[in-house]
């Protein structure tokens, strides 16, 4: 705890402003991927479910499900089919271009904490005459936190992206499998 303190005492207010915005990305990471991920496992379950019953012989289509609202009492085509699966994977996609984001700019953010605080580091070392490599190494090294802190989010961020892409994907095959049998019936 001395350590974590020590450094937001001796970091310049760039370097916590980098840090601060890379802790809100970090939170921002999680509390997307966690409300996705429930919502795509939701939406894939009853998609799933929907098309086992569009399998069975004579069943009709849930009501609830998407492509179920989608298509309503409306006249079945593939144009319709085609607009109202675009409209769905849309829908359950949005929010996530949040994490390529995120996972794209941290390293940067970091970065630039990381030169910043060298850059201070330096202009603290150019006062004095003879500088030991003790009296640099802790300073370069409280610079590299931030880079560490961005390369770190990023991480979480492009994982939790790819995830959901994947998780996205999966929705869409049910959906595509839903669509040939109702056109196959048609």
């Amino acid at each position: 705890m001395d350590t974590i303190l020590n450094y937001i005492n001796n970091s310049s207010a760039i370097s916590l402003m980098v840090l601060l915005l890379l802790s809100l990305y970090f939170i921002l990471t999680f509390w997307i991927f966690i409300y996705k991920y429930f919502q795509l496992s939701s939406l894939t379950s009853l998609e799933k479910d929907n098309l086992s019953s569009l399998v069975a012989r004579d069943a009709k289509i849930n009501p609830l499900s998407n492509i179920g609202q989608c298509i309503g009492d409306t006249n079945i085509s593939k144009e319709y089919l085609n607009v109202c699966e675009t409209s769905i994977i849309r829908e359950a996609s949005s929010g996530i271009s949040w994490l390529s984001i995120i996972a794209s700019t941290s390293p940067f953010v970091g970065l630039f904490g990381t030169v910043v605080g060298i850059l201070g580091s330096f202009a603290k070392f150019s006062t004095i005459s003879k500088v030991a490599f003790s009296t640099i190494a802790p300073a370069i090294s409280e610079a590299l936190v931030a880079t560490a802190a961005g390369i770190f989010v990023a991480i979480f961020a492009y994982s939790f992206h790819q995830i959901l892409n994947r998780k996205i994907y999966e929705l869409n095959t049910y959906i595509k499998s839903q669509i040939d049998i109702l056109l196959a019936r048609n």
